[in-house]
């Protein structure tokens, strides 16, 4: 299986009496995921199914990566990636969706990187993930325990500059 670990855009800045998870896309986080995400459908990216935290921005990212990579099937809303849910429930969701080819999980630090350091077999978050980073790890769902193959990492940083070549 195809595991795509797409980290939300840049958002709006925090405010006194707003809570966190209404935070919203800023216009330069759209462009920069837009770049990320266009450059991911060239190299051939196209996830059956996209789940996503219900916090907004994760949401609105989710909404972009469905309309840019051409999934159909409707975005799935999962507490397992709220931002400091436990990597393992990460795994335990992957493991539900045996049979799909390709799944993107669009969500938040620092349980992004730490699920990512997981999905590789590693017990420590052994990465930080940039806002708008999307990477891709290859694993079998059937495994007991996670023992995933990083395939490549691309962050917004790379997509802007628009030679940068992903995966083979």
């Amino acid at each position: 299986m195809e595991v795509y670990i797409l980290r939300h855009g840049i958002a709006e800045e925090r405010r006194t009496g707003r809570p966190d998870s209404a935070r919203r896309l800023t216009g330069a986080g759209k462009v920069k995921l837009r770049q990320v995400l266009e450059l991911a459908r060239a190299a051939g990216v196209r996830p059956s199914l996209i789940l996503t935290s219900p916090y907004v921005r994760a949401a609105e990212t989710a909404e972009l990566a469905a309309e840019i990579l051409g999934c159909a099937d409707p975005i799935v809303q999962t507490d397992a990636l709220l931002p400091f849910s436990p990597p393992q429930a990460v795994w335990r969701l992957i493991r539900e969706q045996n049979g799909r080819s390709a799944i993107l999980l669009a969500g938040h630090e620092p349980l992004l990187s730490e699920a990512a350091s997981l999905l590789l077999g590693e017990s420590r978050a052994l990465m930080d993930l940039k806002k708008g980073a999307l990477l891709r790890i290859d694993l079998d769902p059937l495994d007991e325990k996670p023992r995933g193959v990083l395939q490549w990492l691309l962050t917004a940083k790379l997509a802007a500059g628009g030679t940068t070549q992903v995966g083979e």
